[in-house]
């Protein structure tokens, strides 16, 4: 078993709240070891890009600032897509990095697209690795939960409590929508803490009478005011994208699929006034909850610990009151968590009288 002595960490993906409070988690562990740890700037870039971009992070980085308790990333992060390289040059350029600076390991703070794709570089280059999950999608495989997906849950749920009153002052029925990708589980758990009275997720079909019903349903009960959210996910009725927006690889973008429901909507029934607001990328921001900065405390010690374990390779996960390893390979195959049809909060969801779609 090769002795540690040097790590590196990085945080891939797009950024959320509490990846500075994993940062600093597995800097104090280290510390406290006597490993050096070098933080790597802008995700792969830093390792891969000439010239090397990193500094070296001691206790003293985190102990005296305001850093640990700040969304974003300290390091700053890579949230583009796979580049139009080979994956074996950009592994070898990732492998160059990781001997240029005499690392024994990289502990990579990513979500599902990052745990494949470093995970690969770091196989094809013969690294070592420790995965450490965060996503405000929390769709990451294998855990319960994500570092950041509380608190992206809090800032959408402020955001439900703030539209709900002006949605009661103007007598309107407002629309959110929020980010998820094509998991629905940032916008069902918001809605259910929001008390929204339609969720619509990309997992489960809707239709615009549904939503009307539920609507008029609303206006009957003698509220003249209603609130609904909407992942950006989701499809128009008939299953079609709604934006044709593509990234720099050919990917398409999700969004527009509030503008799309407030047409539909409008269209067919006039009991409500309707407005969207796009959360857009303030999801990513906001103080950490408590509950992430105890799950990213959580899971820096642990990817520490496993490091001195010499147990490689894997990803951390929460289950329960648990954090369990899993092999990244397994993390790899499992591939994105979408949010079950079934689970406890679709079932509350529709007991509480929500419309949450075509639920059979």
């Amino acid at each position: 078993m090769t002795e540690i002595k040097k790590i590196g960490i990085l945080t891939s993906g797009g950024d959320c709240a509490g990846l500075n409070a994993v940062v600093m988690s597995v800097v104090n562990s280290a510390s406290k070891l006597g490993w050096e740890v070098y933080g790597i700037h802008n995700g792969t870039d830093g390792l891969t890009e000439v010239p090397l971009s990193y500094e070296l992070l001691t206790t003293r980085n985190f102990s005296d600032t305001p850093w640990p308790r700040l969304a974003g990333s300290y390091l700053g992060s890579l949230n583009k897509g796979v580049k139009l390289e080979s994956q074996a040059e950009i592994s070898k350029r990732f492998g160059e990095g990781v001997r240029a600076l005499g690392l024994d390991a990289v502990v990579v703070v990513g979500g599902d697209g990052s745990m494949n794709i470093v995970s690969n570089y770091c196989k094809n280059a013969g690294v070592k690795m420790v995965g450490i999950p965060k996503t405000i999608d929390n769709d990451t495989p294998l855990t319960q939960y994500s570092v950041g997906f509380n608190s992206a849950c809090q800032v959408c749920v402020e955001a439900i409590d703030a539209l709900w009153k002006t949605a009661r002052s103007h007598q309107r029925a407002l629309i959110l929508e929020v980010m998820g990708r094509d998991a629905g589980h940032l916008a069902m758990h918001s809605a259910i803490a929001g008390f929204a009275d339609v969720c619509l997720v990309p997992e489960i079909p809707y239709t615009i009478d549904g939503i009307i019903n539920k609507l008029k349903e609303v206006k009957e009960s003698g509220r003249k005011h209603a609130v609904i959210v909407v992942s950006e996910g989701v499809h128009t009725e008939n299953g079609e994208m709604v934006s044709n927006t593509k990234n720099l690889i050919g990917e398409k973008i999700n969004g527009g699929i509030g503008e799309y429901l407030s047409s539909a909507i409008n269209s067919k029934y006039s009991g409500f006034q309707t407005r969207v607001t796009k959360l857009g990328h303030v999801q990513r921001a906001g103080d950490p909850t408590a509950f992430d900065r105890a799950l990213a405390c959580a899971f820096g010690a642990k990817a520490v610990e496993l490091l001195k374990e010499g147990k490689t390779d894997v990803m951390v996960a929460l289950s329960g009151d648990e954090i369990k390893t899993y092999p990244l390979e397994e993390v790899v195959a499992e591939g994105t968590t979408m949010l079950n049809k079934d689970s406890v909060y679709v079932k509350a969801g529709v007991g509480m009288g929500m419309y949450v779609g075509e639920v059979k």
